[in-house]
Parts: C-alpha cells; structure tokens; sequence
C-alpha cells in the first residue's frame, strides 16, 4: 500500500508538470481556483493559500462521494500529516464525522480563525501543462465545517494549501507524479484575465519562444521553526514561506529601519514571509512608519489626496504620470541576502489606483509587535513570477514580468497569444484592434483622422488582407508599415502563423510606436 507515491496516481503517464488557472475575484481580492474532486467529479471552487498546509474542504453541506475514505488514526498516512490526535464522531459516520480519524486543525488564513477537522482521502482531478486530464485517487486533504468559510469569496468551499509540508498540494502532486518539489505561480492584476500555478519543473514558457525561468533571480527560502497558523499544535514548523530581508531602499535611498524585526526569532516572530490572503503588505508599525515617510519625502511635490482606508499614503491621481511598469513613482528595493540580490517594487506593484481622485502607497500598517514583520501582500506579487524550489530551498522571482510582456500573467493557451497583446496595444496604442475569433488573430490599422496624435503617415500604398503563408511575419511588418490614412487589416488564421506573429509581435511594437507616436510605450 502506498501512502503517496506514484502509484496513487490513475494513470501511467507521467507529466512534467501540473496547471491550475487562477483568477482575481473583483469583490474580496482573494484569489480563487477551481479542482475537480469526489466520485462522481464535482468542480469544487477554491481560495488560493499560499502558505497553506493543506486542501481543506467544507464536507458539512452537500457532500457526497463513493469514493471519500477517512485518514485512520495511527496509519502511515496519518504519520506523515503529522497530526497531534485522533477524532471521534458523536454521530452516524459521514464525511468530516469519523471514529478514530486523524484529527486536523484546518485555519482560514483569511480571517485568521481555525476549527477542527478530520483528514481524508478522496479522487482529485487535475490537467497536466500538455493539457492532458490527470487524476489522483487518494488525495489527502481535511473536511471541515461551514462555518469556516467565513470571509471567503463567493461560491468558495475551501482552502488550496500551497505551504511547505508534506500534504501541500506542490507536496502531493510531487509524490504521486514523480516530478520535483517545485512550482511556480503568477497572478494576474486584473479580474478578467486568469493567472496561473504550474506544478513541477521549469521552463515556464508563457509565450512562444520566451522561457520566463532564464530571467530568474534567486533567493533562500527560510524555514520558520514556529507555526504562524492561527491554531496549530506544538512543535509544528511554519507552513509559510519566508524570505531574507536585510534592508529597504526607496529611490535607491536606504530606509532607516530597526533591522532586527527581519530576523526569525526562536518563538517565530519576525522576518519577511509572502502571502497570497493578504491582498496588501501589511508591515510592523515602525517598518511601516519609516517607508511612508521615506516615500512620501521622495514625492514631497507630488498633490496629495485624502487618505483612503486602509491607506495612509495618497496622491491626486491626475499629478501622477504613468511608465510600462505602472505610476511614475520611486521604486521600492527590498535587499536580499547579499547586495546584488533585489527585489524591485515598481509603480504597478507599490502604488493602488482608488479612484480618478486618489492612487495610494498600498502598504498597511500591521500594529506593534505582529507575529510577521513584513508580509508581501497579493498586490506586490501580482505579474511576477515566482518559483519555489521547495527540494533546494530557494524562491525566484522576477520582480515585474511587465518589461519583457504585454500581459504578464494568464493560464489559458489562446489568451496567452490574445489577451496580453490585446490589454497592452490596444491600452496603449488604442487605433490597433486586436481580436480574436475561433483561433484566428486579426489586425485591424483603421483609417487616420485628424487631431489622433498620429506622426506623418508613409507613402507607399496599403495592401489588401493577404492569406498568409511561410512570410507571414514580412507581410506583417509591410501592414504595420503602409499608409494609416487608407486603413488596412489582415487574419492570420494557420497556428503556425499566430504562434510566429506572437514570437515577432514584441519587436514590432518599436514599428507601431514609431508611427503612432506613443513614447511612453518603450
């Protein structure tokens, strides 16, 4: 009997990796995804937890499955959840109501409140990166109550743990597919596109011919000896993941700062942990008061706006200019284990539009003496990859994956070509019509009118919509290049052409921006 292994896995093939998409709900700013689960298969709608130490699922309303089996008390798969007890069950058996089960502690990291639970086994089904429909059959996960879905998003029943412990889901799916402790995710800023997590190995190639893994920069990840769960029992380590802050700079300025709340200390308070519950970093008041000082000196000519709960720190929307990588304001550098180790926190990722009056530092205050120091928030990490090598104990990110992609962020295939040329060319070059329509891509340049910005159109004639064949990208490059005053179009329908078209689409914009005139483009 294997407890996890690959052979709880349903299948013999063996992908190189898993996916789930990912998407932003408007309302709570949690991040929700969907997984299959139970016999017969039932979408089951999920908050995202990074630090999570593992599935937990509301069985109190509606659960059914034929194929549910309680975790027994003393058996190996019990062992290896590390449970502190055993549970018993008052009534007739059901899922979450057990006799000598193996008792949980399942935390809403949310509203940070946590309740009893029993662990379980049941079928998950998941899809590989290939697209292929994978499943497991004896997943380990935690039935709970209802009440603990307070504070979560609409429609969701429970927790997708990501955490460092042995059933995590990077854990599980490790095991029963034989792929490395690693994943990857990205979350994407806005609610209408979906983000992604990538379980297993790199390359993480988000577009044709660009492998995001190469542009990595590297940094241990740290064990906390000390849960920071909300409710947890002796001796467990923290299921979070926790980085090496030495030091902040804003404008390349260092912020004076009492730098030992940065370090772990033996009860587990302190240090720097990142978080996907908390829509914003939340830092120890004296941290927080020092970079909103620093912050606001550095744009002491800036026009303020009325603060905006739970900000501290706005400006008029209308003083601030805008750059690629979202609002013209300094970055803010947190310095890793060594000085050339950086994460930089751009415009995109630091500043919250609130409204057309204010655009806030989105930093709150996390009180005095908070368990964590600093949490990076869901907003800082939005658009940047991060990877987490839980076997080699290291995180690499990307800092803003918004200077070498249009639209950083999204899990599903024609998106990846579509929605990220369309969200930043038609935002930023808004007379190119992108559109997509059952696998075709077209562009459309309309005709030039007066008063639209545009520098003097070229002289050589406009040509027709051609079909395009093995010279797809030159035709493209002679439409973007014909005279905008006539207007043209062309399809693209082959996949062979959409993939080169979107391989080329990047070096074309210097073409587009040159003959529409938007410098802030580049």
């Amino acid at each position: 009997m294997c407890v996890l292994s690959p052979c709880i896995a349903k299948t013999s093939f063996r992908p190189k990796g898993l996916v789930v998409a990912v998407r932003k709900d408007a309302s709570s700013r949690q991040y929700v995804t969907r997984v299959k689960q139970r016999t017969p298969l039932v979408p089951v709608k999920l908050t995202l937890d990074l630090g999570g130490q593992f599935l937990w699922v509301d069985c109190e309303k509606g659960y059914v499955s034929s194929s549910y089996k309680p975790v027994r008390c003393g058996s190996a798969a019990c062992a290896l959840t590390q449970s502190g007890g055993c549970g018993y069950c008052d009534g007739p058996p059901k899922p979450g109501c057990s006799n000598n089960s193996c008792s949980a502690i399942p935390d809403n990291t949310v509203v940070r409140e946590a309740t009893v639970g029993d662990f379980t086994r049941d079928v998950l089904s998941i899809q590989s990166t290939t697209g292929r429909l994978l499943t497991i059959p004896n997943l380990i996960f935690t039935c709970t109550y209802t009440s603990l879905l307070k504070g979560l998003a609409a429609g969701v029943k429970g927790m997708a743990g990501l955490g460092w412990s042995k059933v995590s889901l990077p854990s599980q799916f490790s095991s029963a597919f034989s792929f490395p402790r690693k994943f990857a995710i990205c979350l994407s800023s806005s609610t209408s596109a979906h983000g992604v997590v990538l379980f297993g190995d790199a390359p993480y190639v988000f577009l044709p011919g660009l492998d995001i893994s190469n542009k990595l920069i590297y940094t241990p990840l740290i064990k906390n000896p000390v849960s920071t769960a909300s409710a947890h029992y002796a001796g467990h380590p923290s299921s979070d993941y926790f980085i090496g802050v030495k030091s902040i700079r804003i404008n390349l300025q260092p912020v004076p700062i009492n730098t030992t709340l940065l370090s772990i200390h033996k009860e587990g308070r302190g240090g720097t942990k990142i978080s996907t519950v908390n829509p914003y970093s939340i830092l120890e008041r004296s941290i927080y008061k020092a970079v909103i000082g620093a912050f606001g000196k550095a744009l002491k000519d800036v026009p303020r706006a009325r603060a905006v709960a739970p900000f501290e720190l706005c400006f008029k929307s209308s003083s601030l200019g805008s750059t690629r990588v979202g609002a013209a304001v300094p970055n803010i550098d947190l310095l890793l284990h060594n000085k050339d180790t950086v994460w930089t926190i751009f415009g995109a990722n630091s500043m919250v539009h609130v409204s057309d009056e204010a655009t806030c530092l989105g930093f709150v205050d996390g009180g005095v003496e908070p368990t964590t120091s600093i949490v990076i928030g869901a907003h800082q990490i939005e658009d940047n990859l991060l990877h987490f090598d839980l076997a080699a104990s290291r995180l690499g990110f990307t800092s803003s994956l918004l200077f070498s992609m249009c639209y950083a962020c999204s899990g599903d295939s024609k998106l990846v070509i579509f929605n990220k040329y369309k969200s930043c060319i038609t935002s930023q070059l808004p007379l190119i019509l992108l559109s997509l329509n059952n696998g075709q891509i077209k562009i459309d340049l309309p005709k030039n009118t007066s008063g639209s910005g545009m520098s003097h159109p070229p002289t050589n004639p406009p040509i027709a919509a051609p079909s395009l064949a093995s010279n797809s990208i030159l035709l493209l490059r002679e439409l973007l290049s014909l005279s905008l005053s006539q207007g043209a179009s062309a399809t693209f329908t082959n996949t062979n052409e959409i993939v080169e078209v979107a391989q080329h689409l990047t070096s074309l914009h210097s073409i587009v921006a040159s003959l529409l005139t938007v410098p802030d483009f580049l």
